[in-house]
């Protein structure tokens, strides 16, 4: 292992420490700037690991973030999704799939397109259940690209975030469960 080996892994740490949190945050915001931080740390792993494919996902995933992020602060934070939020996510995919034909290094490089077509979906939903839900497959798919790029600690870092978001998800559900039942008792 060299210097660049090396410092990648240490983003990814940084990373999965930062997206690991998203899991228990409370609200969207928290998810979105917390997920903001860990792109960065990873787009930095992916220029050390020459990741090229995972770092235009990256690029994608900020932009997406800051998007999320600016509509939330001027539109308030809302329970439903409108035609606009509809419009974003098709945008987004489109440039998602423009940016891997040209990283395209085989089909396992888009393992890094599906984890962020499939997540950028999970954070444009409106609960953080879906977030949490939808984290699983998302996990997976990036377990494999981490296994594709030969990054040890992504891909046991990416375990640890998988049972993170299983976990998270089985909390709101359990605490959703519990409302309703007080609800109904009441």
């Amino acid at each position: 292992w060299d210097l660049t080996y090396i410092l990648s892994q240490v983003f990814i740490i940084i990373n999965y420490i930062l997206l690991a949190l998203t899991y228990y945050a409370k609200d969207r915001n928290k998810v979105l700037i917390l997920s903001f931080s860990s792109i960065v740390a990873t787009g930095m792993s992916y220029i050390f690991l020459n990741a090229w494919s995972g770092l235009a996902m990256c690029v994608i995933a900020l932009i997406r973030n800051i998007i999320f992020l600016v509509d939330e602060k001027k539109n308030g934070k809302r329970d439903t999704i409108d035609k606009k939020d509809i419009f974003i996510l098709i945008i987004l995919y489109i440039i998602s799939i423009i940016s891997a034909v040209f990283t395209y290094d085989g089909f396992l490089s888009l393992l890094s397109l599906f984890g962020t077509m499939l997540y950028t979906y999970s954070v444009w939903q409106k609960k953080t259940i879906y977030y949490k839900l939808l984290g699983i497959p998302v996990g997976i798919l990036w377990i494999l690209y981490n296994l594709y790029i030969m990054s040890i600690f992504g891909t046991i870092l990416e375990t640890i975030l998988l049972i993170c978001s299983i976990t998270g998800y089985v909390l709101e559900k359990v605490k959703n469960n519990q409302n309703k039942l007080n609800i109904t008792n009441n």
